[in-house]
């Protein structure tokens, strides 16, 4: 009686959990809000956002030569918890450090060992603009200098890392390139997208060397909102797909990328740009989205509340981060409350997208009611045959935003994906 009545329970429960669904993107009010920035597990920090940006997000680089961990943390020691102008102090001081120590290495004539040094200098100087205003006198200045030395460290890979910008709208997108071998044999591809807050040095971090292990060329691009371009003038638009398109046309003038086998991929907000992009451009091959986003108005309506009353209580490093985020999306520093707002028609329509694709969700992302039900919509109207969905393993530390602290996990299914659908 009991198996049973439990059974019945479950089922009722379920039914209440779809019916509170719409197809419109709303939702019952009862559902949990999507916070993307608390990590699970404690790294450090007591402040949760803090904590998120230094494990997740900047431990997870460690694998791909972005941070040493005993520089990590002896850096974390000297930070006052919770404080922005602390953490931007302490990861400028050293990125300076070690950009030294790459200095050195180079007047010596070794390439080796500066490269890895302006490696992690680049990102340590990239992880201070966290919660850094963009009319901070230093915003710009350390922006630059983080990407002069990836692209300085660029130039002892073989192939090289090569630095790229595309026109587009009368600036450029900013980028990188990286071929799988040397020569101009016609190689897979995959172009790189972030998210709401993301710099193309980011993404290098994320998987480039696990594309050149793997055989692929390696592209990504900062599109409108991203990087550097809302000092351009350029912010985040409902319609992103067309600074997408000019990415693809620049890759598709190399002789070194097969146009057969193009693969896009994004995460965070790229998991609406990238399926927003296949759905419009069938010059796209195979399309991966981390996690899948249907409707971005949606999903940031159910992220903690942005309302003036709200924001009043917010710890000062998320302020920080959430003022540079109403930045990109073309709005004053203050008006974090218009964010939502500015993700209405943030949408594309799984039906549409004709090309193999794959969705990664991240285990505790998963459980989230709304990205539950996105997923499902996605997934589920994806018309492809060859199309994948993977739930990552909390239990094996894949659990955080964009698996950001597994990215060896998400490499393995990416690359394992992409060489059954392009074999």
């Amino acid at each position: 009686m009991f198996k049973k009545n439990f059974v019945v329970a479950l089922i009722f429960l379920s039914f209440v959990v779809m019916a509170c669904y719409r197809p419109n993107g709303s939702a019952c009010a009862a559902e949990k809000v999507v916070d993307p920035h608390l990590a699970k597990i404690k790294y450090y920090f007591q402040d949760g956002e803090m904590d998120y940006v230094f494990g997740p997000m900047f431990l997870g680089a460690a694998i791909n030569g972005g941070a040493e961990v005993g520089e990590a943390y002896i850096t974390a020691t000297k930070i006052r918890d919770g404080d922005p102008a602390s953490w931007q102090e302490e990861w400028i001081k050293i990125a300076g450090i070690v950009e030294a120590r790459g200095e050195r290495s180079l007047a010596l004539g070794h390439k080796v060992s500066a490269r890895s040094q302006f490696l992690r200098a680049s990102y340590y100087y990239r992880e201070s603009l966290i919660s850094m205003l963009p009319n901070d006198p230093r915003y710009m200045k350390t922006a630059l200098k983080s990407r002069e030395l990836l692209k300085k460290a660029g130039k002892f890979f073989d192939p090289p890392l090569e630095y790229i910008e595309i026109p587009f709208e009368g600036t450029v997108l900013h980028g990188y390139f990286r071929k799988a071998a040397a020569g101009n044999a016609p190689r897979k591809t995959i172009l790189m997208l972030g998210g709401a807050e993301t710099f193309i040095e980011d993404l290098y971090f994320y998987n480039a060397p696990q594309c050149f292990e793997h055989g692929y060329n390696f592209m990504t691009v900062d599109l409108p909102g991203q990087g550097l371009l809302p000092a351009a003038g350029k912010y985040f638009r409902p319609a992103m797909y067309h600074s997408v398109r000019a990415a693809v046309d620049y890759a598709l003038s190399r002789p070194d990328v097969d146009p057969a086998r193009l693969a896009l991929y994004g995460y965070s907000t790229g998991g609406f740009i990238a399926p927003q992009a296949a759905q419009h451009d069938p010059r796209i091959k195979a399309v991966i989205a981390c996690h899948s986003v249907v409707d971005g108005y949606a999903e940031v309506c159910k992220m903690p509340p942005m309302t003036p009353e709200s924001v009043k209580n917010w710890p000062l490093f998320k302020l920080g981060c959430y003022k540079s985020m109403a930045w990109r999306f073309g709005l004053g520093q203050d008006d974090i409350a218009g964010i939502p707002a500015k993700n209405k028609g943030f949408v594309h329509d799984p039906t549409k997208i004709s090309v193999p694709a794959l969705i990664i969700v991240a285990a505790d992302e998963g459980k989230n009611p709304e990205i539950q039900r996105q997923t499902r919509i996605s997934f589920d109207n994806l018309p492809n045959p060859k199309k994948r969905l993977v739930i990552t393993p909390g239990e094996e530390g894949a659990s955080a935003h964009c698996v950001m602290d597994n990215r060896s996990l998400a490499n393995q299914e990416i690359f394992d994906w992409l060489d059954e659908v392009f074999e």
